[in-house]
C-alpha cells in the first residue's frame, strides 16, 4: 500500500508515528518546513528509517507554516492508494486540497484535535469548503468529532484513533512506589509534603498565571514545580506579589530528567486556556499521575472520563481549580487506574489503528 502524507513540520512525535506506520506500508511524507521557529535545533535531527521524507520548497508564512506550490507535483491520480492531509489550515494544505478536489482525487483529513467555531463568516465558510470534501476523517476525541461535523463531515466518515507521543516502553508497567518517590524527591531537592507538576512554555495560553493564583490559596506544604524554560517577568512578579516560596520555575529538561519529575510528583496540573490536544497530559498519565486540566483541553476531555483518573475544571475558574487540587490531595487517585487508561494510547496502537482503517478503505474501493 502506497500512502502520501502532507504535514507541516517533522515534530518528534509525528516522526515516531511515521516510522511505525511505515513498517506496514510504503509511506512518503511531504513537509512544509524543517522546523518551527519556536523549537530548538533538535527538531531538525530525526531518523527516517521506515518512511521517505521530502521537504517542499516554499516561502515561510508563519511559525510552522510555509506556502509550497511544489506540492502540486505530487498530486496525481492512481499513484497513491491514500492521500492524507493534516496541514489543511495552512496555505500549502489548502492549495493541495483545492487541486485534489479539482482532479476528483479522494483525500483523508487528520488533525490532533479541535474546537469548532460557529460556522459563520468567511473564514468559517472556507474551512467548511476545505474539510467537507474529504472521504474520511481521523478524529482523536468526541469533541473533535463535533469539530468535523460542524464543517461538513458525515458521521459515518469519522474514524477515531488513539493520539499520543508515547511508545509502549514509555508507559510504566506498575505504579511508582512510595520509596521510589521519596528517593526521587531527595535527588530533585523537593522539600514539600505534596508536589504539583506542570510542564509547558511560559505563554498566556498555558494558564500558569491561574495556577500561581491558585497556589496562593493552598497550604505552603504543597510545592508547585513548573517546567517551561525561562519565565517572563509577568510570572516572576506574580509569585513575588503573593510571596510564594513554594512555586518553583525550572528550565526545560531532557526526556530522562523530565520522567524523574513526573514520577516524583503527586498531581499534574495543566490549566490551559486552550489546547487542541495537550500531549503533556499523556506524558503525565504514562507515569501514573492523576491530571487536573480544563474543559478547553481535548486530551483531558477524552482521557479523564471520571474522577478515578483526574478532574476537569471550567477554563479560567481559579476557585474550582483550587477545589480540584485540594480534592486530589485529600483523596488520591490510584495510579493503576491512570495507567490502565493511558496504556491504550501508544504510537504502536496509533499506527495499527490507521492501517486497519486504510486497508478497509482500500477493500471498499475494490
Amino acid at each position: 500500500m502506497k500512502i502520501l502524507w502532507l504535514t507541516n513540520i517533522p515534530s518528534p512525535y509525528r516522526v515516531s508515528f511515521f516510522n511505525e506506520l511505515g513498517k506496514y506500508c510504503s509511506l512518503t511524507v511531504l513537509f512544509e518546513k524543517q522546523s518551527s521557529v519556536e523549537r530548538d535545533e533538535s527538531w531538525k535531527k530525526f531518523n527516517t528509517e521506515h518512511f521517505t521524507s521530502i521537504f517542499l520548497k516554499g516561502k515561510s508564512v508563519g511559525v510552522a507554516e510555509a506556502f509550497c506550490p511544489e506540492v502540486l507535483q505530487y498530486l496525481h491520480k492512481n499513484v497513491y492508494d491514500h492521500i492524507v492531509v493534516t496541514n489543511f489550515s495552512d496555505p500549502t494544505g489548502m492549495l493541495a486540497i483545492t487541486m485534489l478536489r479539482i482532479k476528483n482525487i479522494p483525500y483523508i483529513v487528520e488533525s490532533d484535535g479541535g474546537f469548532a467555531g460557529n460556522g459563520k463568516g468567511m473564514k468559517e465558510k472556507i474551512k467548511s469548503w476545505i474539510l467537507s470534501g474529504a472521504c474520511k476523517y481521523f478524529s482523536t476525541a468526541e469533541i473533535h468529532d463535533k469539530y468535523y461535523l460542524t464543517y461538513g463531515a458525515k458521521k459515518f466518515e469519522l474514524v477515531r484513533y488513539p493520539f499520543t507521543s508515547l511508545r509502549d516502553e514509555d508507559i510504566l508497567s506498575e505504579p511508582v512506589s512510595v520509596a521510589q518517590k521519596e528517593e526521587l524527591r531527595k535527588q530533585l531537592r523537593m522539600t514539600e509534603k505534596k508536589i504539583i507538576l506542570a510542564v509547558g512554555q511560559f505563554i498566556p495560553r498555558k494558564g500558569y498565571d491561574l495556577l500561581i493564583q491558585a497556589m496562593a490559596q493552598l497550604e505552603k506544604e504543597i510545592g508547585c514545580y513548573i517546567i517551561g524554560g525561562n519565565p517572563t517577568q509577568e510570572y516572576i512578579e506574580l509569585v513575588d506579589t503573593y510571596g510564594l516560596k513554594n512555586v518553583h520555575f525550572l528550565n526545560f529538561k531532557t526526556k530522562n530528567e523530565l520522567n524523574k519529575y513526573y514520577m516524583a510528583a503527586d498531581i499534574f496540573v495543566h490549566p490551559t486556556r486552550e489546547d487542541i490536544w495537550g500531549l503533556v497530559v499523556n506524558e503525565a498519565m504514562a507515569k501514573g499521575l492523576p491530571v487536573i486540566t480544563t474543559d478547553r483541553c481535548v486530551a483531558g476531555l477524552e482521557l479523564i472520563k471520571n474522577e478515578s483518573v483526574g478532574r476537569i475544571v471550567p477554563v479560567e475558574n481559579i476557585d474550582l481549580l483550587v477545589k480540584a487540587i485540594k480534592g486530589l490531595i485529600v483523596r488520591e487517585c490510584k495510579s493503576e487506574n491512570v495507567l490502565s487508561v493511558i496504556r491504550k494510547y501508544t504510537i504502536e496502537s496509533m499506527a495499527k489503528r490507521h492501517m486497519e482503517v486504510l486497508v478497509k478503505e482500500c477493500e471498499e474501493k475494490e
